[in-house]
Order: structure tokens, then C-alpha cells, then sequence
């Protein structure tokens, strides 16, 4: 009986592995869709329709297309994602946003951080702190000094409740000082308006929308939460260097499947995506728009992912931040 019964395991695992393997001699079997949980134009959206273009190619040619789902920030669309079938003929673009803050933001959500499997972590930019270039602070020891001298004058924007801004703002209240006033916008561009208008003092805001306003010295800026000085902007210190350690953080951008997706077709999906960051066009574009394109195993992305995820859903909890 028991040697019937190992025959019998042995031949499944043996059926399980070729219908495994006839599944990624197929795929993929239609176009594949790169789901941007967020509107055109920005860097979710950047990224997926890099990504779609390059592997296209490493595909053989098969066709892959970038599909907006909007709503909730990034909810709508990340919860389209999870329930797709996994099968790799639906992917996602993940960052920050939908991996780890929507976790804390939202009293319940119809996927977890682990709904998801990573494919390939794609890069990264970091946040830095803007000022209105009218501000009397050229660094942020001179901002340190209007803050200790009146702080509930000081005020710093959002771009929405729970946005990256948002909560990147609040943890710096926190660091510094609880009486500098938080002014809440619907979106940058109206932060930006009042920033650059002079009716706001600060706003911390991701490199690719900061880079052109800094070279167009239309604002200041006083540090980046980057590991290290960005080479597009030398002279910025970094958080940790003006002594904001646990400010110190970098927006990533993965390109995830469900869970599910079957291990041999993760193989050719890693396999297309390692390539496709590998073409120059590709990263050109990447890097043009702010973005350092990283190399990193799905191991260590997946470390990071847990990492942000322990630290910033624990930040935003406490700080009772919750989305609209």
C-alpha cells in the first residue's frame, strides 16, 4: 500500500511539472496587460509603459499594453490586479503607495502586500524638501531657525490625504516639530501653484517633478530623503546628513504578478524583465525622468518591500493618517 502510494504522489508531481511546463511553452497566449493604478502621466505610468514597450520585445514580439485603473489613489487598480487569474497575462506596476501605505490608510482592502509576487524591482527616486524661493532659508539649518523661532507660521502642503506627500509631511512634523500647520491640496499641482506663489513655505515632493522646477529655478531645495547626494542635484544634502535620519527613504517601482502565477511562467516574465532593463533605450528613459534604475535580486526587493512595509504602516497607524 505504501509503495502504491508514492507511485501514485511520484506520478502527480510528475503531471503537475509537465502541465507546469506545457503552460510556459504557451504563454504568453495572448497580449499581456500592465495594470497603472494611477491616471496617465505620472511616474506609475512612466514605468509601465516603459516596461510594456521593452518587453514586448524580449517577448518575441508579443503584444503588451499598459492599462490605467484609477480611483482611491492607487486602491481601485491594485485590487483589480490581486483578483485577476494568475496566469502572467495580467501584471502590476507596485511602489510605495499601493504595497505599503494603502495597508495603514484604509480601515480593510481586498489584497495584501503578499497577493503579489515580484518580478523585477525597477528603480527607485527618492523625496525631496521644497521651498518657495522667496523663503529667507537657503539650507536646512537656516529652516531649522524660522522654525525654532515661530514655528505655527511655518506651513508645508500635501497633495491629498494619505498621498505620498501627505504622509512624508506628517512624518516630518513629527521629527522636527508638531506646531508647523499642515495644508492640505487635491494634487501637486495646486501645492505647487501656491508653493510657488508664496503662500506656502515647504512641500516634499518625488525627484522627477522636482528636477525641472530646480533646474528652472523656480524653488529651492533644502534636502533629499535619498541614501545619497543625487547626481542630477550634488549640492542637496541628504536627510540624514542635516540629522533627519528616519526621514530617509526612496519611492521604488516594482513590476509584480499575483501570487499564483505559475513558477515557470515567473521564470520567463523575470527572464524578459531583467532583459528589458537592460536596453539602453529603456533605461535613458528611466533615468531622463529622475528614476535610477536598480539591480537587485527579487530576494532583496522583497526584503526591501518588507522593510518599508514594517516601518511606514507602523508610522501611519500611530500618527492616525487615514486616506478620504
Amino acid at each position: 500500500m505504501k509503495f502504491n502510494r508514492r507511485i501514485v504522489c511520484t506520478a502527480t508531481a510528475f503531471l503537475f511539472l509537465g502541465l507546469n511546463a506545457v503552460h510556459a511553452q504557451d504563454f504568453p497566449s495572448r497580449p499581456i496587460s500592465i495594470v497603472v493604478p494611477s491616471t496617465p502621466g505620472g511616474g506609475y505610468d512612466l514605468v509601465g509603459r516603459v516596461m510594456a514597450d521593452t518587453m514586448g520585445k524580449q517577448l518575441g514580439g508579443k503584444s503588451v499594453v499598459v492599462e490605467n485603473k484609477t480611483g482611491s489613489g492607487t486602491l481601485v487598480g491594485t485590487q483589480y490586479a490581486a483578483a485577476a487569474t494568475p496566469d502572467g497575462h495580467t501584471l502590476m506596476i507596485g511602489g510605495l503607495s499601493n504595497l505599503v501605505f494603502n495597508m495603514a490608510l484604509y480601515k480593510s482592502t481586498k489584497y495584501e502586500r503578499t497577493d503579489f509576487q515580484t518580478i523585477a524591482m525597477i528603480g527607485n527616486n527618492p523625496y525631496l524638501m521644497v521651498a518657495r524661493p522667496d523663503l529667507p532659508a537657503n539650507s536646512y539649518q537656516q529652516l531649522l531657525a524660522l522654525i525654532k523661532a515661530q514655528p505655527e507660521k511655518i506651513t508645508i502642503g500635501t497633495a491629498g490625504s494619505g498621498s505620498g506627500q501627505h504622509i512624508m509631511a506628517a512624518a516630518f512634523i513629527k521629527t522636527v516639530d508638531p506646531r508647523i500647520t499642515l495644508v492640505p491640496y487635491r494634487g501637486a499641482q495646486a501645492a505647487y501653484q501656491d508653493l510657488m506663489g508664496g503662500r506656502i513655505d515647504l512641500f516634499l515632493d518625488a525627484w522627477p517633478t522636482v528636477r525641472p522646477l530646480l533646474e528652472g529655478k523656480r524653488i529651492k531645495v533644502l534636502f533629499t530623503t535619498a541614501p545619497t547626494r543625487l547626481a542630477g542635484a550634488p549640492d542637496v544634502p541628504t536627510a540624514t546628513e542635516v540629522g533627519l535620519a528616519p526621514l530617509e527613504v526612496v519611492n521604488w517601482y516594482t513590476l509584480s504578478a499575483p501570487a499564483k502565477t505559475p513558477a515557470a511562467t515567473m521564470v520567463i516574465l523575470r527572464k524578459a524583465a531583467a532583459e528589458a532593463l537592460k536596453d539602453p533605450v529603456a533605461v535613458g528613459r528611466l533615468k531622463s525622468a529622475g528614476i535610477d534604475v536598480t539591480s537587485v535580486s527579487t530576494e532583496a526587493a522583497d526584503q526591501l518591500i518588507k522593510t518599508d512595509y514594517d516601518k511606514w504602516t507602523g508610522f501611519i497607524r500611530q500618527s492616525n493618517i487615514v486616506a478620504d
